[in-house]
């Protein structure tokens, strides 16, 4: 049985809404990005709460923290590609800095969250 209910977890419920704002905006992207930045981004956002889930399952705080920082990684390959797709234009500034506000927000709270483990 999980030590945390993950769906409880504010840090998976604030990944799961950048899921779902990463898959409208991929969808705009030019067809031939389809098995790049699109796909990249898709699965990246996904790992961000995978991990957070998954490390709820384990049976320690140090395994717990090692999938906390998987996920972590994730939002900072996320926050990378953010900028890919805003330096190829294919999001408005605007947008870029919602979505990048949102990331940097999720980073924070993720590494918070770890550091009540250490």
């Amino acid at each position: 049985m999980p030590r945390h209910n993950f769906k409880k977890l504010d840090i998976w419920k604030e990944s799961m809404n950048l899921i779902d704002a990463t898959y409208s905006v991929t969808s705009t992207f030019p067809d031939y990005e389809k098995y790049g930045l699109r796909s990249q981004m898709n699965r990246c956002s996904v790992s961000i709460a995978s991990n957070i889930a998954e490390g709820t399952s384990k049976s320690t705080d140090k395994h717990l923290v090692k999938y906390l920082e998987d996920s972590l990684g994730s939002a900072f390959e996320w926050e990378t590609q953010l900028n890919v797709i805003r330096r190829q234009d294919f999001i408005t500034e605007i947008k870029f800095k919602e979505l990048e506000d949102d990331i940097i927000r999720l980073q924070k709270k993720i590494y918070n969250f770890i550091e009540r483990f250490k």
